[in-house]
């Protein structure tokens, strides 16, 4: 070992773990993460609600993920993303009682839309997100969504969104969480102020799990975002003003489906998303 070798300096370890996590298929790091937040939701609040949820959201995504893609694509497609859905569905879904079929219905619907929901070979819909607003328009009396159940523990957030910040990062959306909450933020201050309300429990949700699910999964899933980064951060705002416009008229009393009450986030989404990518995927092909 020369002089020079011996005296040059040790690499940082976060650069060593940034270096490695840059050739890492961004899937693992996303599943990485909703993992992580149905494990702390589990052992910090009991919010799974019981391993049989699991079990069968799990199994539904995988094994419809593995019928649909034989049967369409003649192979078995890599079922992270089915493993990412079932999670998701996990955390998300608050049947009655101790009822299972959501999760049966909600796996199936979210593992078919990506193969039956599809334009220029692509599918329009975040799985998780088109599952759980068509639950939620079709079944709203039996079922809800998570929503503050961990509150706004310090500890519990700061781990959630270190890693969800540096995995959006690596998967290179941060710009569509940063603007999305930017956004929500300021939308829903003006929202609060405009109809005499305090600020702070208005854009306090933003901190919850759902949230959390939200914008770091939902809303940037590389699958159903627009390509242009500039087209990316309009949607997200976009979005964001959509659900403060569903936010308003529930305060107002529009007659609104209950979905737009229980899930504004998810139904704007639902409502913005798939017209966007759309009208990309139509713009690519001009």
């Amino acid at each position: 070992m020369t002089a020079a070798t011996s005296a040059a300096p040790r690499q940082n370890p976060l650069m060593r773990w940034w270096q490695r996590a840059s050739v890492v298929d961004p899937r693992y790091l996303i599943a990485f993460l909703i993992t992580l937040v149905l494990v702390v939701a589990q052992l910090r609040y009991h919010m799974v609600g019981g391993y049989s949820r699991l079990a069968v959201a799990l199994l539904t995504c995988v094994a419809a993920e593995a019928l649909l893609s034989w049967f369409v694509r003649g192979k078995v497609v890599n079922l992270l993303s089915a493993y990412i859905s079932g999670l998701s569905l996990t955390l998300l879904i608050k049947p009655q009682a101790l009822a299972l079929w959501p999760f049966v219905v909600g796996g199936f619907l979210a593992i078919a839309s990506k193969y039956v929901l599809r334009y220029r070979d692509n599918h329009l819909w975040n799985p998780t997100n088109f599952a759980i607003t068509a639950l939620l328009l079709a079944t709203a009396n039996r079922i809800s969504v998570l929503s503050h159940q961990w509150g706004n523990d310090l500890a519990t957030n700061l781990v959630i969104w270190a890693f969800g910040l540096v995995i959006a990062a690596r998967v290179k959306v941060l710009h569509i969480t940063l603007t999305y909450v930017a956004s929500f933020l300021l939308l829903n201050s003006a929202r609060a102020v405009l109809l005499g309300q305090p600020v702070l429990p208005e854009i306090a949700p933003i901190t919850g799990p759902m949230y959390q699910l939200f914008v770091f999964f939902m809303i940037t899933d590389p699958r159903t975002v627009v390509r242009d980064r500039r087209w990316q951060v309009a949607v997200a705002v976009l979005i964001a003003f959509v659900e403060t416009v569903i936010r308003f008229g529930s305060d107002q009393g529009w007659p609104l489906p209950t979905a737009f009450n229980v899930a504004p986030a998810f139904l704007a989404l639902f409502i913005v998303g798939p017209v966007a990518k759309w009208i990309d995927l139509r713009r690519q092909a001009v």
